[in-house]
Parts: C-alpha cells; sequence; structure tokens
C-alpha cells in the first residue's frame, strides 16, 4: 500500500513539475490575420479563366438559364431576371424545407403525416389523399417529387408549420435567405395566383441549394416509375429526362395555362453537374427539348477539376498548452473549379495558418484557409477547420491524467 501511495505522489509531482508553465497567466491566443505566412505552395496544371457564354441559343422559352451545381457560376442566361409564374416547380421550396426539418430530426422519413380536408380537396395533379389516411414522409416525398401531388405538399405544410400560410413565410424567409430577389411565394404548391412570382436565376439557386445540401433528395427525383398504398396507386415521374437524358438527377417540372411549362433539369457527368432552368415554354415537348439544348451546351462546352474534398487533412499545426501537441487541418468544404474545355494555366494552392494554435480547440474550429488562384486570380476558397478537440491542459485535466496514470499504475502491480 506504501507503494502505491508513494507511486501516486511520484507521478504527481512529475506531471506537476513538467505542466507548470502551461499555466501561464498570460496565454497567448492566435487572431486569425489576412498577413499569416503561407506554409504551402502548389501547382497544378489545369485550365485558365472562364467568363460567363455570350452565345444565343435561339431558345423556345421566355426565360432560361444554366449554372453549375457546385459553384453557382453562370454558363448561359436569357432573361433570367424576369419575373414569371413557376407552377409547381414551387414545390422545390416546399422539399427544400421538408429536408431541412428532417435534417434536424423535426421529422423522420417514418413520421405519419395525416391529410387534412383543406390538402384532400386541392385538386390539380394529386393522388386523392383521404382525409382518414396517414402516408410517411417517404411515401408524401415520392408522391410530391415523381408526380407532383398538391394533396401531399400541402399535407406536409400544414404538419411542419400548424397551417399552409405558415409554411409559406417560411418559404419566403428562406427565400430572402438565399437571395432569391425575384421571388414571392403564395402558396406552397404553384397553382396560379396573382403575384406568385420567381424567376429563372432564383430557381436555379433554389435548385443547387436543395441538390448540394441534401443530395438525399435525388433519391426520389430520379424514380421513374413506383406504387404507393401497397401496389394500388401507381407513380410515373412528370420529368421525362429522367428516363431520356443520360446523368439526370431530378428535378421539377411545373405547368399552368398562365405559367406555361417550366422545368428545373439537373444533370451529372463526370464530375460536372448542372442545373438547367425554362419557364414559359409553349409545350411540354419543348421545355424538355431546350433544357436538353441547354444541358448539352454545358457538358459539351465545360469541365469540373475538383480540387480538394471535404475532410481532405493539408497540414499538421503545433498546439500550446494543449492535452495533445498537434492538431490536424482539414478541408471544411468540397473545393472545384469549373473550366472551359480546351483551354490551359495554371492554378496555385496557398495554405494560410499560424504556426501555432493555443488550445482549448474544438472539432470543427476554424484554424485558417486555402486560397486557390488561377494565373495569379483568386478563384475559390475555404476554411481550414480543426479534425479533433483538443482540451487545454488544465489543472482538471491534469488531475484526471494523474488519475488515469495511477489507475494504470494499479492494475500493473
Amino acid at each position: 500500500m506504501r507503494f502505491r501511495l508513494l507511486s501516486f505522489f511520484l507521478i504527481l509531482f512529475f506531471l506537476v513539475s513538467f505542466a507548470t508553465p502551461c499555466f501561464a497567466a498570460e496565454d497567448a491566443i492566435y487572431v486569425w490575420s489576412n498577413q499569416a505566412e503561407s506554409i504551402s505552395k502548389q501547382t497544378v496544371s489545369t485550365n485558365a479563366n472562364l467568363t460567363a457564354s455570350t452565345t444565343d441559343l435561339s431558345l423556345d422559352c421566355s426565360s432560361a438559364i444554366l449554372m453549375e451545381q457546385t459553384t453557382g457560376q453562370i454558363l448561359y442566361a436569357s432573361h433570367e431576371h424576369d419575373q414569371l409564374r413557376p407552377a409547381s416547380v414551387t414545390k422545390l421550396m416546399s422539399l427544400l424545407l421538408i429536408m431541412e426539418a428532417l435534417e434536424k430530426g423535426t421529422i423522420s422519413l417514418d413520421s405519419q403525416i395525416p391529410c387534412s380536408e383543406k390538402a384532400a380537396g386541392m385538386g390539380g395533379s394529386q393522388i386523392w389523399l383521404d382525409p382518414r389516411e396517414t402516408l410517411s414522409v417517404h411515401d408524401m416525398l415520392k408522391a410530391i417529387c415523381v408526380v407532383s401531388a398538391n394533396d401531399c405538399t400541402v399535407a406536409m405544410a400544414e404538419y411542419l408549420a400548424g397551417s399552409e400560410e405558415a409554411f409559406v413565410q417560411r418559404m419566403n424567409e428562406k427565400a430572402k435567405t438565399l437571395g432569391m430577389k425575384d421571388t414571392c411565394f403564395k402558396n406552397c404548391h404553384g397553382i396560379d395566383e396573382d403575384g406568385h412570382v420567381t424567376s429563372a436565376y432564383d430557381l436555379a439557386i433554389l435548385s443547387c441549394e436543395l441538390l448540394n445540401k441534401h443530395p438525399t433528395i435525388t433519391n426520389y427525383t430520379t424514380i421513374w416509375m413506383d406504387t404507393l398504398r401497397d401496389g394500388k396507386s401507381s407513380l410515373v415521374n412528370t420529368n421525362k429526362l429522367i428516363r431520356n437524358y443520360q446523368g439526370a438527377t431530378g428535378l421539377k417540372t411545373g405547368s399552368t395555362s398562365l405559367a406555361g411549362y417550366n422545368l428545373s433539369a439537373s444533370a451529372t457527368r463526370n464530375g460536372l453537374s448542372l442545373v438547367a432552368v425554362i419557364l414559359n415554354a409553349s409545350s411540354t415537348k419543348i421545355r424538355f427539348q431546350e433544357a436538353e439544348k441547354l444541358l448539352n451546351y454545358g457538358f459539351n462546352g465545360y469541365e469540373f477539376k475538383s480540387l480538394g474534398k471535404s475532410g481532405e487533412v493539408l497540414a499538421n499545426l503545433t498546439v500550446d498548452k494543449g492535452v495533445q501537441a498537434e492538431v490536424q487541418a482539414m478541408l471544411k468544404n468540397d473545393v472545384g473549379l469549373l473550366l472551359k474545355k480546351g483551354q490551359t494555366g495554371d492554378v496555385s494552392q496557398n495554405v494560410f495558418l499560424p504556426e501555432h494554435f493555443a488550445a482549448p480547440i474544438t472539432k470543427g474550429d476554424k484554424l485558417g484557409e486555402v486560397v486557390y488562384t488561377l494565373d495569379g486570380k483568386e478563384i475559390a476558397r475555404s476554411d481550414l477547420v480543426a479534425t479533433a478537440t483538443i482540451e487545454k491542459n488544465t489543472w482538471a485535466n491534469l488531475c484526471k491524467s494523474v488519475f488515469r496514470s495511477w489507475c494504470s499504475l494499479l492494475r500493473t502491480t
């Protein structure tokens, strides 16, 4: 017993002796500065500066846009800010709010959603919900994405916000957050209503947000045919590109007598993801034809180069006064560059980090930045964040360390 007590006090003495410098009253805390010294630089061969196209594709519609999904860069646009009626493409915002609720845990895919009399009486595209039945969120998403069900959209809106009106308020708040300045929602489904307007540009922004932040939505938007209610209700996708266009990932159709034929079409090929929006085409055939024309223009003329993936470790950073001596700095986001085919240039990667960082550090804390330049011009940047939590070497943590060491010593004696 005396040996154990002696061992404990010896461990405590040595730990306190060596750890004492860590408890200086004037702990230096690093403050991020743009003057931080670059600690690494690498050059890779890639393509040169990209400018938006001025090509006239002579599209047969009132408004159109082609946007690269990851960067949001516009590759083609025609009257992209004209305020027009979106019809059921409106449901992209409803879907975004549903997916956000899933992410937050407010609902799950198994949550059962009731149907009100209002939802059941919506009319238009629907699956004829009955007020006496409930459907899971999973089935509701299928019905909304595949056959543009108005009744399911209203049922989800009422469940999430208490009423469609409250849900529409959330839709407009989200539109404002996304910078959708051409947009005003009056309902959650897209049936014609005075003042219910948006633009091709805003719908492209919304489509990219949905696809980038909630990629699992494509589990539903890529369904060509399916069933509900134990096979009693058949579903066939209103977006014919899902069946006929290579790489199609969605996204949403819409049409009314006033809005014309609308479409937000998305597709991915060889790492390049595009969103094409067509508004007020004169027929369903023309909206798909013009969307294909836009997507083909993008895939034939551009490519996407990945510069780094989220979670990729770029450097190790010395930690002062921490229970561990180092922490890894990783990319917070995916980083990539949209390139025009056939042009060359140099991309440089510059990592900006301090030489050391003071504990405590929480996993995900910003440690620095990485900046990418093309021929000397900045083209992309991402935060570098901590891969792990590093606690400060306080008395409490020291005691924990002593206790763990003592327990380990007791087990071996």
